[in-house]
């Protein structure tokens, strides 16, 4: 990928890039609905990755481009920048980047070429939006020849998608990508917001299934999610639904709006799930881990997350995986991770493979892995992503 993106930055401008950064996109492990409402989230990241590349110039202008768009999007240096609308509105997430730095005691980078590339598929659900930040900070900060702590980078991406993008999101996608470690998962705190890791087999696996329902944060089911839950924790006398208990939200069910009550009670209990997890894969207990996720289907639908496609999307999945369990789904996204029983009849296993569902599958495939799914296209076994947040080029780049 690196050098196909330094032979497409030499065709689109005519010279090499100076720095080059890359960072991976997430899965959400547990913690559905639980980053913005203040609990706490477990992630991983995975080595499919948005890579960013740039050069300087001396002209007062952003020139911004991507492998996916032919157009060249320039915006003048001289001020914040403006938001951009249609077809160029991917670049509201490197402009977001520019526009936040100030706001964190960072300089905005003069003039510069840009181009993005990924592996990483948009609208999957993956966190491409998220990735895209992340590189574009990383490879401009280094670029303007500035550092930040890597708590830092992930709460000024953050911010990016809060306030420029306009997408009311936590810090779970950010803050997954930043901190990404081999065999780990991310465990956040998302009040402080507080990132630690928690360790995972060697041998762990997790799979995804492409159902091709289009996610977008930005498409305004997510916003409503956002205020449907902001308005039960205020319905409830809480800032936030971290600040609730179960037996809190049971009791107040007779003076909370049915929409209202359905939210808050998904988030308090999956937040108590989530701390329940924690201390399972602590311990080294997959079997356990995987039985606090046996209750998702049927506690993640009558909480109405989600809704519309979405719904139909999991249905797909499930028929797919016949008795395995689903471990998680984001709204309109690809659910993310599957329990069940590993080959040989070991019960308990995860499986942390990236698999994308196209055509029909070979019999090889199904006696494989014992699903009737689609073709395999590729294999990304985070075995092989050393760093959760990486860059690679004429710098070696490290947060």
């Amino acid at each position: 990928m690196k050098e196909k993106l330094i032979a497409s930055f030499r065709a689109r401008y005519g010279r090499n890039p100076v720095v080059i950064a890359r960072a991976p996109g997430r899965l959400e492990f547990i913690g559905n609905h639980t980053d913005y409402n203040g609990g706490t989230v477990l992630g991983v990241s995975i080595d499919r990755s948005v890579w960013v590349a740039v050069a300087p110039h001396a002209e007062a202008e952003w020139r911004l481009g991507s492998e996916t768009h032919p157009e060249i999007i320039t915006v003048p240096a001289t001020n914040a920048p403006a938001k951009q609308s249609g077809p160029a509105r991917w670049a509201n997430y490197p402009l977001g980047v520019i526009a936040a730095l100030p706001k964190f005691g960072l300089r905005r980078p003069e003039g510069f070429d840009f181009l993005a590339a990924s592996d990483l598929p948009s609208g999957a659900g993956l966190s491409s939006s998220a990735a895209l930040e992340l590189a574009s900070a990383l490879a401009l900060l280094a670029l303007s020849g500035q550092q930040a702590a890597r708590e830092v980078v992930v709460q000024l991406c953050r911010h990016a998608e809060n306030e420029f993008v306009g997408v009311p999101c936590g810090v779970l996608d950010q803050g997954v990508s930043g901190f990404g470690r081999e065999h780990h998962l991310v465990f956040i705190d998302c009040r402080g917001p507080k990132f630690a890791t928690v360790p995972l087999p060697e041998a762990a696996r997790f799979w995804v299934f492409n159902t091709h329902t289009k996610h977008a944060l930005v498409d305004g089911l997510y916003a409503a999610r956002h205020r449907e839950c902001m308005a039960a924790a205020k319905a409830l006398g809480v800032a936030l639904l971290a600040d609730a208990t179960p037996a809190s939200v049971v009791a107040a069910r007779d003076r909370l709006p049915a929409l209202e009550f359905k939210r808050a009670r998904h988030v308090v209990e999956e937040i108590a799930r989530v701390d329940a997890t924690v201390l399972a894969l602590r311990a080294g207990d997959l079997v356990a881990a995987g039985k606090l996720a046996d209750p998702f289907r049927e506690q993640h639908a009558r909480a109405g997350f989600p809704r519309g496609p979405a719904r139909a999307s999991a249905a797909r999945v499930w028929r797919a995986v016949e008795r395995r369990w689903i471990w998680r789904g984001g709204d309109g996204g690809d659910l993310a991770g599957v329990y069940g029983r590993a080959g040989g009849g070991r019960g308990g296993s995860l499986r942390e493979e990236i698999w994308l569902a196209a055509g029909s599958a070979t019999r090889a495939d199904r006696r494989r892995c014992g699903f009737g799914l689609a073709t395999r296209l590729g294999s990304l076994a985070t075995k092989r992503h050393k760093k959760g947040l990486a860059a690679a080029a004429v710098r070696t780049l490290r947060l």
